[in-house]
């Protein structure tokens, strides 16, 4: 999973034409850190979805531009435009299904 930051944020996710899951977290969180296993499994799987992270603690602007409350918050953007979001830990099931909703 590629870490992106508020310098190259713009080029690789909002111009990005597709769909982009971006895990904003923290390394001390640790339900950031039991999601980040699910995510990169789940780009594996996903080769036509981009899965990036950013790290709050080091991008505190673009966490607070995003409206990023708490962690983990995963936002789906597609074609630069926010489509749906999900605050807390989430299981591999949960986020299959939004991807597929997104896809569909």
């Amino acid at each position: 999973m590629e870490a992106v930051n508020a310098n190259n944020f713009e080029a690789v996710v909002l111009k990005h034409d597709g769909i982009v899951v971006v895990d904003f977290n923290a390394d001390w969180c640790g339900p950031c850190q039991m999601l980040k296993p699910v995510l990169e499994q789940m780009a594996t799987e996903n080769p036509s979805v981009k899965f990036v992270g950013v790290n709050v603690d080091q991008n505190a602007a673009l966490a607070r531009e995003y409206g990023v409350m708490s962690i983990p918050c995963v936002v789906v953007i597609k074609n630069g435009q926010e489509i749906t979001r999900h605050v807390g830990l989430a299981s591999k099931t949960d986020l299959q299904n939004i991807l597929q909703g997104i896809q569909a």
